[in-house]
Protein backbone atom coordinates (compact mmCIF):
# COMPACT_ATOMS: atom_id res chain seq x y z
CA UNK A 1 0.00 0.00 0.00
CA UNK A 2 1.11 3.46 -0.97
CA UNK A 3 1.08 6.20 1.76
CA UNK A 4 -2.13 7.95 2.65
CA UNK A 5 -3.33 10.95 0.51
CA UNK A 6 -5.49 14.16 0.85
CA UNK A 7 -6.79 13.85 -2.40
CA UNK A 8 -8.93 10.77 -3.83
CA UNK A 9 -7.54 9.05 -6.37
CA UNK A 10 -9.99 7.09 -9.01
CA UNK A 11 -8.61 4.44 -10.67
CA UNK A 12 -5.81 4.76 -13.06
CA UNK A 13 -3.00 3.22 -14.79
CA UNK A 14 0.94 4.60 -14.45
CA UNK A 15 3.51 2.77 -16.09
CA UNK A 16 1.17 -0.19 -16.28
CA UNK A 17 0.61 -0.15 -12.71
CA UNK A 18 -3.05 0.74 -11.31
CA UNK A 19 -3.61 2.30 -8.21
CA UNK A 20 -7.21 2.06 -6.53
CA UNK A 21 -8.03 4.00 -3.87
CA UNK A 22 -9.98 2.05 -0.55
CA UNK A 23 -11.28 3.17 3.22
CA UNK A 24 -9.71 0.24 5.20
CA UNK A 25 -8.57 -0.54 8.97
CA UNK A 26 -5.92 -2.21 10.66
CA UNK A 27 -7.10 -2.82 13.99
CA UNK A 28 -11.04 -2.50 15.88
CA UNK A 29 -11.50 1.13 17.30
CA UNK A 30 -13.65 4.11 17.10
CA UNK A 31 -14.04 4.50 12.91
CA UNK A 32 -13.01 8.17 13.21
CA UNK A 33 -9.07 7.16 14.86
CA UNK A 34 -8.75 3.71 12.61
CA UNK A 35 -10.34 4.39 9.00
CA UNK A 36 -7.49 5.39 6.59
CA UNK A 37 -7.69 6.33 3.08
CA UNK A 38 -4.89 4.52 1.02
CA UNK A 39 -4.29 3.88 -2.83
CA UNK A 40 -3.25 0.38 -3.63
CA UNK A 41 -1.17 -0.57 -6.51
CA UNK A 42 -2.56 -3.46 -8.17
CA UNK A 43 -0.71 -5.07 -11.73
CA UNK A 44 -2.66 -4.94 -15.02
CA UNK A 45 -3.40 -8.36 -16.80
CA UNK A 46 -2.99 -9.92 -13.21
CA UNK A 47 -6.23 -11.42 -13.25
CA UNK A 48 -6.97 -15.21 -12.64
CA UNK A 49 -8.92 -17.25 -15.22
CA UNK A 50 -11.37 -17.16 -12.53
CA UNK A 51 -11.80 -13.35 -11.35
CA UNK A 52 -12.94 -10.71 -12.44
CA UNK A 53 -12.33 -7.04 -12.23
CA UNK A 54 -15.20 -4.66 -9.87
CA UNK A 55 -15.17 -0.95 -10.56
CA UNK A 56 -17.16 0.09 -7.44
CA UNK A 57 -19.73 2.83 -8.31
CA UNK A 58 -21.14 3.55 -4.60
CA UNK A 59 -21.31 2.22 -1.37
CA UNK A 60 -23.02 3.37 2.21
CA UNK A 61 -22.16 3.54 5.71
CA UNK A 62 -24.51 1.39 7.07
CA UNK A 63 -25.08 0.96 10.85
CA UNK A 64 -23.27 -2.61 10.61
CA UNK A 65 -20.35 -1.10 8.90
CA UNK A 66 -19.69 1.35 12.58
CA UNK A 67 -20.13 -2.19 14.92
CA UNK A 68 -17.47 -4.05 12.17
CA UNK A 69 -14.95 -1.55 12.40
CA UNK A 70 -15.69 -0.99 16.35
CA UNK A 71 -15.19 -5.03 16.22
CA UNK A 72 -18.66 -6.01 17.73
CA UNK A 73 -20.68 -7.09 14.94
CA UNK A 74 -20.53 -10.70 14.07
CA UNK A 75 -19.04 -10.68 10.61
CA UNK A 76 -15.33 -9.82 11.16
CA UNK A 77 -13.03 -9.76 8.31
CA UNK A 78 -9.42 -10.44 8.42
CA UNK A 79 -7.65 -7.51 9.39
CA UNK A 80 -6.16 -5.78 7.43
CA UNK A 81 -10.15 -5.17 6.25
CA UNK A 82 -11.89 -2.52 4.07
CA UNK A 83 -14.64 -0.95 4.91
CA UNK A 84 -18.12 -1.48 4.08
CA UNK A 85 -20.41 -4.33 3.13
CA UNK A 86 -22.73 -3.07 0.57
CA UNK A 87 -22.18 -1.30 -2.71
CA UNK A 88 -22.81 -1.16 -6.39
CA UNK A 89 -19.84 -1.95 -9.13
CA UNK A 90 -19.85 -3.10 -12.40
CA UNK A 91 -17.71 -5.14 -14.18
CA UNK A 92 -14.67 -3.98 -16.09
CA UNK A 93 -12.88 -7.17 -17.17
CA UNK A 94 -13.20 -11.47 -16.26
CA UNK A 95 -11.13 -14.17 -16.72
CA UNK A 96 -10.96 -16.71 -19.05
CA UNK A 97 -13.14 -19.35 -16.97
CA UNK A 98 -15.88 -17.01 -15.74
CA UNK A 99 -19.06 -18.02 -16.94
CA UNK A 100 -21.60 -16.56 -14.70
CA UNK A 101 -20.88 -12.86 -15.51
CA UNK A 102 -19.63 -10.57 -18.30
CA UNK A 103 -18.17 -7.54 -18.88
CA UNK A 104 -20.50 -4.46 -18.65
CA UNK A 105 -23.15 -6.50 -15.82
CA UNK A 106 -24.23 -4.74 -12.57
CA UNK A 107 -22.81 -6.25 -9.42
CA UNK A 108 -23.17 -6.36 -5.64
CA UNK A 109 -21.26 -8.49 -2.98
CA UNK A 110 -22.77 -11.92 -2.84
CA UNK A 111 -22.16 -11.44 0.52
CA UNK A 112 -21.44 -9.55 3.97
CA UNK A 113 -17.87 -8.49 4.88
CA UNK A 114 -16.84 -8.41 1.10
CA UNK A 115 -15.21 -4.55 1.85
CA UNK A 116 -16.82 -2.36 -0.68
CA UNK A 117 -15.51 1.01 0.57
CA UNK A 118 -12.94 1.23 -2.36
CA UNK A 119 -13.11 2.26 -6.15
CA UNK A 120 -11.59 -1.33 -7.46
CA UNK A 121 -12.09 -4.97 -6.37
CA UNK A 122 -10.77 -8.27 -7.80
CA UNK A 123 -11.81 -11.42 -6.70
CA UNK A 124 -13.75 -14.88 -7.88
CA UNK A 125 -16.70 -14.19 -9.34
CA UNK A 126 -18.69 -16.36 -6.94
CA UNK A 127 -18.01 -13.36 -4.58
CA UNK A 128 -20.40 -10.76 -6.89
CA UNK A 129 -24.23 -11.62 -7.41
CA UNK A 130 -25.81 -10.11 -10.60
CA UNK A 131 -28.65 -7.07 -10.41
CA UNK A 132 -31.01 -5.82 -12.84
CA UNK A 133 -29.14 -2.75 -14.97
CA UNK A 134 -32.42 -0.81 -14.71
CA UNK A 135 -31.67 -0.20 -11.37
CA UNK A 136 -30.29 3.28 -10.72
CA UNK A 137 -27.23 4.31 -8.99
CA UNK A 138 -28.68 5.18 -5.22
CA UNK A 139 -30.98 2.36 -5.76
CA UNK A 140 -28.22 -0.30 -6.44
CA UNK A 141 -25.81 0.78 -3.81
CA UNK A 142 -28.47 0.39 -0.97
CA UNK A 143 -30.22 -2.99 -2.72
CA UNK A 144 -28.63 -5.26 -0.96
CA UNK A 145 -29.89 -4.58 2.91
CA UNK A 146 -32.32 -2.30 3.38
CA UNK A 147 -35.36 -3.26 0.93
CA UNK A 148 -34.19 -7.06 1.28
CA UNK A 149 -35.00 -7.37 4.80
CA UNK A 150 -38.13 -5.41 4.75
CA UNK A 151 -39.29 -8.17 1.71
CA UNK A 152 -37.65 -10.86 3.88
CA UNK A 153 -39.35 -10.16 6.89
CA UNK A 154 -43.14 -9.60 5.08
CA UNK A 155 -42.49 -12.69 2.73
CA UNK A 156 -41.08 -15.63 5.21
CA UNK A 157 -42.96 -15.61 8.41
CA UNK A 158 -46.13 -15.42 8.35
CA UNK A 159 -48.98 -15.73 5.34
CA UNK A 160 -50.48 -12.84 5.27
CA UNK A 161 -53.14 -11.33 3.25
CA UNK A 162 -54.60 -8.19 1.63
CA UNK A 163 -56.00 -6.06 3.84
CA UNK A 164 -53.93 -7.77 6.75
CA UNK A 165 -51.83 -5.51 9.61
CA UNK A 166 -48.29 -5.52 10.15
CA UNK A 167 -47.36 -3.56 13.06
CA UNK A 168 -43.60 -2.11 13.28
CA UNK A 169 -41.08 0.16 15.46
CA UNK A 170 -38.03 2.05 14.07
CA UNK A 171 -40.71 2.75 11.44
CA UNK A 172 -38.28 6.01 10.42
CA UNK A 173 -35.32 3.72 10.12
CA UNK A 174 -34.11 2.84 6.62
CA UNK A 175 -35.70 -0.59 6.92
CA UNK A 176 -38.73 1.28 8.66
CA UNK A 177 -39.29 2.84 5.34
CA UNK A 178 -39.15 -0.10 2.77
CA UNK A 179 -41.64 -1.94 5.47
CA UNK A 180 -44.08 0.65 4.29
CA UNK A 181 -43.58 0.73 0.98
CA UNK A 182 -43.24 -2.81 -0.20
CA UNK A 183 -46.58 -3.56 2.58
CA UNK A 184 -48.33 -0.54 0.46
CA UNK A 185 -47.73 -2.64 -2.56
CA UNK A 186 -48.69 -6.04 -1.27
CA UNK A 187 -51.91 -4.59 0.06
CA UNK A 188 -50.92 -4.81 3.80
CA UNK A 189 -52.03 -1.95 6.25
CA UNK A 190 -48.99 -0.83 8.51
CA UNK A 191 -49.13 0.48 12.07
CA UNK A 192 -46.14 2.20 12.57
CA UNK A 193 -44.00 3.94 16.03
CA UNK A 194 -41.77 6.42 15.82
CA UNK A 195 -40.10 8.57 19.00
CA UNK A 196 -41.32 11.74 19.86
CA UNK A 197 -39.66 14.59 18.29
CA UNK A 198 -39.92 18.18 17.59
CA UNK A 199 -41.07 17.83 13.99
CA UNK A 200 -43.32 14.73 14.77
CA UNK A 201 -46.14 16.26 12.50
CA UNK A 202 -43.50 16.70 9.51
CA UNK A 203 -42.20 13.15 10.23
CA UNK A 204 -46.06 11.41 10.01
CA UNK A 205 -46.99 13.14 6.70
CA UNK A 206 -43.78 12.11 4.95
CA UNK A 207 -44.37 8.49 6.22
CA UNK A 208 -48.13 8.86 5.62
CA UNK A 209 -46.92 9.63 1.88
CA UNK A 210 -45.04 6.78 1.55
CA UNK A 211 -47.82 4.38 2.65
CA UNK A 212 -47.86 4.26 6.17
CA UNK A 213 -51.46 3.48 6.97
CA UNK A 214 -51.25 4.90 10.58
CA UNK A 215 -48.02 6.25 12.64
CA UNK A 216 -48.28 6.82 16.55
CA UNK A 217 -45.38 8.22 18.69
CA UNK A 218 -44.87 5.49 21.46
CA UNK A 219 -46.98 7.07 24.15
CA UNK A 220 -50.02 7.50 21.27
CA UNK A 221 -49.58 3.84 20.32
CA UNK A 222 -49.48 2.59 23.92
CA UNK A 223 -52.89 4.33 24.07
CA UNK A 224 -54.24 2.77 21.09
CA UNK A 225 -52.34 -0.68 21.05
CA UNK A 226 -55.45 -2.37 22.58
CA UNK A 227 -57.74 -1.52 19.31
CA UNK A 228 -54.91 -3.37 16.62
CA UNK A 229 -54.87 -6.51 15.89
CA UNK A 230 -51.71 -7.64 14.04
CA UNK A 231 -50.50 -10.40 12.55
CA UNK A 232 -46.75 -9.83 12.14
CA UNK A 233 -44.76 -7.67 13.88
CA UNK A 234 -41.13 -6.31 13.35
CA UNK A 235 -38.87 -5.20 16.28
CA UNK A 236 -36.02 -3.47 15.83
CA UNK A 237 -36.34 -1.46 18.83
CA UNK A 238 -36.68 -3.65 22.28
CA UNK A 239 -37.17 -3.14 25.60
CA UNK A 240 -40.59 -1.92 26.35
CA UNK A 241 -41.23 -0.60 22.71
CA UNK A 242 -41.42 -4.55 21.83
CA UNK A 243 -43.43 -5.30 24.30
CA UNK A 244 -45.73 -3.25 23.19
CA UNK A 245 -46.08 -3.89 19.92
CA UNK A 246 -45.76 -7.48 20.96
CA UNK A 247 -49.21 -7.18 22.49
CA UNK A 248 -50.94 -6.35 19.19
CA UNK A 249 -50.21 -9.65 18.02
CA UNK A 250 -53.29 -12.52 17.50
CA UNK A 251 -53.94 -16.09 17.25
CA UNK A 252 -50.62 -17.87 15.98
CA UNK A 253 -49.03 -14.21 15.48
CA UNK A 254 -45.33 -13.69 15.49
CA UNK A 255 -42.86 -10.87 16.17
CA UNK A 256 -39.89 -10.85 14.59
CA UNK A 257 -36.77 -8.65 15.76
CA UNK A 258 -33.77 -7.72 13.50
CA UNK A 259 -32.33 -5.12 15.76
CA UNK A 260 -32.07 -3.68 18.96
CA UNK A 261 -31.68 0.42 19.25
CA UNK A 262 -32.13 0.67 22.53
CA UNK A 263 -30.24 -2.15 23.75
CA UNK A 264 -32.67 -3.65 25.90
CA UNK A 265 -33.69 -7.10 26.24
CA UNK A 266 -36.78 -7.97 24.21
CA UNK A 267 -40.30 -8.44 26.21
CA UNK A 268 -42.96 -10.03 25.85
CA UNK A 269 -46.45 -11.08 28.27
CA UNK A 270 -46.83 -14.12 29.23
CA UNK A 271 -50.37 -14.82 28.40
CA UNK A 272 -50.27 -14.25 24.85
CA UNK A 273 -47.11 -16.90 24.63
CA UNK A 274 -49.66 -19.53 26.16
CA UNK A 275 -53.23 -18.30 25.46
CA UNK A 276 -52.67 -16.98 20.96
CA UNK A 277 -49.15 -19.03 20.85
CA UNK A 278 -47.40 -16.57 19.69
CA UNK A 279 -43.74 -16.75 18.19
CA UNK A 280 -40.85 -14.31 18.74
CA UNK A 281 -38.25 -14.87 15.90
CA UNK A 282 -35.16 -13.43 15.22
CA UNK A 283 -33.82 -12.40 11.81
CA UNK A 284 -30.62 -11.36 9.95
CA UNK A 285 -30.03 -10.67 6.11
CA UNK A 286 -26.66 -11.58 6.26
CA UNK A 287 -27.37 -14.92 7.39
CA UNK A 288 -29.98 -15.78 5.12
CA UNK A 289 -27.75 -14.66 2.20
CA UNK A 290 -25.09 -17.40 3.40
CA UNK A 291 -27.50 -19.57 3.40
CA UNK A 292 -28.99 -18.47 0.04
CA UNK A 293 -25.39 -19.58 -1.64
CA UNK A 294 -25.70 -23.09 -0.33
CA UNK A 295 -29.36 -23.95 -0.84
CA UNK A 296 -31.09 -23.74 -4.68
CA UNK A 297 -34.78 -23.02 -3.61
CA UNK A 298 -33.35 -19.73 -1.33
CA UNK A 299 -31.14 -18.94 -4.18
CA UNK A 300 -34.66 -19.17 -6.36
CA UNK A 301 -36.19 -16.68 -3.67
CA UNK A 302 -32.81 -14.45 -3.92
CA UNK A 303 -32.83 -13.89 -7.88
CA UNK A 304 -36.91 -13.53 -7.61
CA UNK A 305 -36.64 -11.05 -4.98
CA UNK A 306 -34.28 -9.08 -6.66
CA UNK A 307 -36.11 -9.49 -10.01
CA UNK A 308 -39.20 -8.03 -7.69
CA UNK A 309 -37.97 -5.04 -6.26
CA UNK A 310 -36.22 -3.86 -9.52
CA UNK A 311 -39.34 -3.68 -11.54
CA UNK A 312 -40.86 -1.31 -8.43
CA UNK A 313 -38.26 0.61 -8.84
CA UNK A 314 -38.52 1.01 -12.18
CA UNK A 315 -41.86 1.52 -11.78
CA UNK A 316 -41.43 4.59 -9.27
CA UNK A 317 -43.08 2.96 -6.04
CA UNK A 318 -40.33 2.80 -4.39
CA UNK A 319 -39.03 6.58 -3.48
CA UNK A 320 -35.48 7.09 -3.90
CA UNK A 321 -32.94 6.13 -0.55
CA UNK A 322 -32.77 9.48 1.15
CA UNK A 323 -28.80 9.80 0.95
CA UNK A 324 -25.83 12.21 1.19
CA UNK A 325 -23.41 11.82 -1.61
CA UNK A 326 -19.77 11.93 0.07
CA UNK A 327 -16.35 11.54 -1.96
CA UNK A 328 -13.95 9.12 -0.23
CA UNK A 329 -11.96 11.47 1.22
CA UNK A 330 -14.57 13.14 2.96
CA UNK A 331 -14.64 10.44 5.23
CA UNK A 332 -14.30 11.49 8.67
CA UNK A 333 -17.13 14.04 8.01
CA UNK A 334 -18.92 11.08 6.33
CA UNK A 335 -18.24 8.72 9.69
CA UNK A 336 -18.93 11.35 12.10
CA UNK A 337 -22.78 11.94 10.49
CA UNK A 338 -22.82 8.12 9.98
CA UNK A 339 -23.00 7.67 13.55
CA UNK A 340 -24.84 10.98 14.81
CA UNK A 341 -27.97 10.91 11.94
CA UNK A 342 -30.13 8.81 11.62
CA UNK A 343 -32.58 8.45 8.67
CA UNK A 344 -29.93 9.34 6.29
CA UNK A 345 -27.33 7.63 4.69
CA UNK A 346 -23.87 8.41 3.71
CA UNK A 347 -23.14 6.99 0.70
CA UNK A 348 -19.57 7.01 -0.77
CA UNK A 349 -19.62 7.93 -4.45
CA UNK A 350 -16.45 6.36 -7.08
CA UNK A 351 -17.10 8.07 -10.19
CA UNK A 352 -19.68 10.83 -11.33
CA UNK A 353 -22.55 9.24 -11.79
CA UNK A 354 -25.09 11.34 -9.68
CA UNK A 355 -28.19 9.06 -10.79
Amino acid sequence: MLSRTSVFLKTINIHGCRFASQLFYDRYGDPLEVIQLQNESIETNSLKADEVRIGFRASPINPADINQIQGVYPVKPKLPAIGGNEGFGIVEEIGSNVSSLNVGDHVIPAASGFGTWRSEAISNENNFYKIDKRIPMKYAATLQVNPCTAYRMLKDFVELKEGDTVVQNGANSAVGRCVIQIAKILGYETINVVRKRENIDELKSELESIGATKVYTEEEFLKNSRSIKSRLALNCVGGRNSLGIASTLQQNGIMVTYGGMSKQPVQGATGPFIFKDIIFRGFWMSSWYEKSAKNQELKGKRDEMYSEIADWIVLKKLVKPKVVLRQPEEYKEALKDAMETAGIKQLFVFDDNKN
